[in-house]
């Protein structure tokens, strides 16, 4: 699974969250990765989640992946089966399965621990 699908679900799944460090770091992660999605200078893969620049597949893994770490319960067989129907193999799947845990994890310790960007980060901020 390519890192910037990884941190778009991280991203959004904290967005969702309000978690605010990890919401802001892995914009920041992703956005700095968006030329692997498109080669444009301008498109921030953050922003355009929904955009059509963005592959099926991720839009698909970015929906159900934060439904399973914001909605577990809600996950219904026909979810799974649409990750393997834009191409993900069960290896795939079950990576992505585990970027629901990581998250919510991540989120936990950014939130109770009240982690703040460091300087670094905050200058890569667009």
């Amino acid at each position: 699974i390519p890192n910037v699908l990884k941190q778009l679900i991280i991203y959004n799944v904290s967005k969702s969250r309000n978690c605010e460090y990890c919401t802001r770091a892995h914009k920041i992660f992703a956005d700095s990765m968006s030329s692997q999605i498109v080669d444009d200078p301008d498109f921030l893969a953050t922003e355009s989640i929904n955009s059509p620049l963005m592959p099926k597949s991720y839009k698909t893994a970015i929906k159900v992946v934060s439904k399973a770490a914001l909605q577990p319960q809600a996950i219904i067989d026909n979810d799974i089966e649409s990750l393997y129907n834009v191409g993900f193999d069960k290896s795939e799947v079950f990576e992505l399965l585990s970027v629901a845990d990581l998250v919510n994890m991540l989120n936990t310790i950014a939130d109770v621990s009240k982690i703040k960007l460091d300087h670094e980060l905050v200058a890569l901020e667009k």
